[in-house]
């Protein structure tokens, strides 16, 4: 323990020798540093652990307070730019958004870390960074939302493929799979499945080339649409059976009217009633086929 104390101290006053190079009459207790970047990682470490001592009794809101923490940030980014390295063959173009999501678990490593722990800052760190990382990559990188545990089975899948292809020189079944993880088959199945819900493609994004390879055609064109003229054949296959129930001269009404688009005064007159009487047939027939239609459906 004595030990312990002795090389904290000394580290300590190792950074405390560095503030002759770095002075600032506001913060007269801490080193004034102007560019963070200038600073060597050795350097860096010795900093911080005199700037998280002296964050832990600054009062929260201060002037100095925010100076400490700030700078504190600043000199660690490298361990965020560390952690991120670890996912750079999954970040894609997200670069820049894993750094800012590994900054906030370096940030509440800052307001965490306790120097009676005894352990170096970097160690505590890690984790915390690592772990937001994961975090954003398990809540905002798949297009389809998927439980979680079949979020962590994609993972073990892809390891288990690479492990497997590279020994059998081919794509591994099922099975090898589900023995390798010692998982059931159905269990690899559904992790397979759930797989596909990691990325979604563009519909605009072309499908195939065509033999010249100059044209191409996007998923959006060839993706069928509902044919408008398909509820009518739905409905005229509903209608024919209700039509033959009619007697002549219901039927005769109906085809001069929708048929020959014939007007109601020409329908009588064919007939030899009034328009009225031709209007109250035409009622009548088509309560009756909409309430037989209603009926059908």
């Amino acid at each position: 323990m004595a030990a312990t104390t002795e090389q904290t101290g000394g580290a300590l006053g190792a950074a405390r020798s560095l503030s002759e190079q770095y002075t600032d009459a506001g913060t007269s207790e801490l080193p004034w540093i102007e560019d963070t970047g200038k600073v060597a990682p050795k350097d860096a470490r010795a900093l911080s652990k005199l700037f998280l001592d002296r964050l832990q009794v600054l009062e929260e809101g201060t002037r100095e307070y925010q100076y400490a923490r700030n700078t504190l940030i600043e000199m660690n980014l490298s361990l965020v730019r560390y952690a991120a390295s670890r996912f750079r063959n999954r970040g894609g173009d997200d670069t820049e958004d894993i750094i800012q999501v590994g900054t906030i678990g370096l940030i509440k490593a800052i307001d965490r870390f306790d120097l009676s722990r005894e352990v170096e800052f970097a160690t505590f760190a890690v984790p915390y960074i690592v772990g937001e990382i994961k975090r954003f990559f398990r809540d905002t990188t798949w297009a389809v939302h998927v439980p979680r545990r079949l979020q962590e089975l994609r993972v073990d899948l892809a390891k288990a493929k690479e492990q497997l292809s590279a020994k059998l020189d081919r794509d591994p079944t099922v099975k090898e799979l589900a023995e390798l993880i010692d998982l059931p088959e159905e269990e690899i199945i559904e992790g397979l499945v759930a797989a596909n819900g990691y990325s979604a493609g563009s519909l605009d994004s072309p499908s195939a080339e065509t033999d010249s390879g100059s044209d191409q055609r996007s998923f959006a064109e060839m993706i069928g649409e509902a044919d408008p003229g398909m509820e009518t054949v739905e409905n005229l296959h509903t209608l024919a059976p209700l039509l033959e129930q009619l007697d002549d001269r219901e039927r005769r009404i109906v085809q001069m009217r929708f048929g020959q688009e014939m007007t109601q005064s020409q329908i009588g007159a064919e007939l030899g009633v009034s328009q009225m009487h031709v209007s109250r047939l035409l009622a009548r027939i088509v309560k009756q086929l909409r309430a037989g239609m209603s009926v059908e459906a």
